[in-house]
């Protein structure tokens, strides 16, 4: 499998052990609100029948997974690492999306496969799978510090 060989050309252990992570979570539904650290849950409003997750919650669960934790919302996830130039992503960065310019921040975040695809939980209906990264709503990457893999005990590839 193509997502199998940027693992294998992951730089980072923490970033291969988050994409191999999310990559195991392809076909769970989208909830709203769902998901987290422990992996699929009942979101919240319109999530709080269906066990899956929203966005922050995938890449959230897939950096646990590396023992690596960045928050719960894409807000906070946007200030958990260092900000990566597009030309330098690589396995496991976050990818950010800003489809509302009139509020600060970004709306929608993703798990980087390689330098052409991501993997994320979409929106309300849709199931996590991998997409195109290049996105016409493209705010930026960050790189979680890896760091504190060490310090919170997270998976060795």
């Amino acid at each position: 499998m193509a997502a199998e060989n940027a693992l294998d050309a992951a730089r980072s252990p923490a970033g291969a052990i988050a994409v191999r992570a999310a990559i195991e979570m392809i076909g769970i539904p989208y909830s709203w609100g769902g998901g987290g650290v422990n992996g699929p849950g009942y979101g919240v409003g319109r999530g709080a029948r269906i066990r899956g997750f929203d966005c922050s919650g995938l890449t959230e669960y897939a950096w646990a997974r590396a023992g690596v934790l960045i928050g719960t919302t894409t807000h906070e996830q946007w200030r958990s690492g260092v900000r990566i130039a597009r030309e330098d992503v690589q396995p496991g960065d976050l990818v950010f999306y800003d489809s509302d310019r009139s509020n600060s921040g970004p709306e929608h975040v993703a798990v980087a496969v390689d330098a052409t695809r991501m993997v994320h939980a979409p929106y309300t209906g849709a199931l996590v799978r991998i997409d195109p990264l290049d996105r016409r709503t493209f705010l930026g990457i960050v790189r979680p510090s890896e760091s504190a893999a060490d310090v919170a005990g997270g998976e060795r590839v």
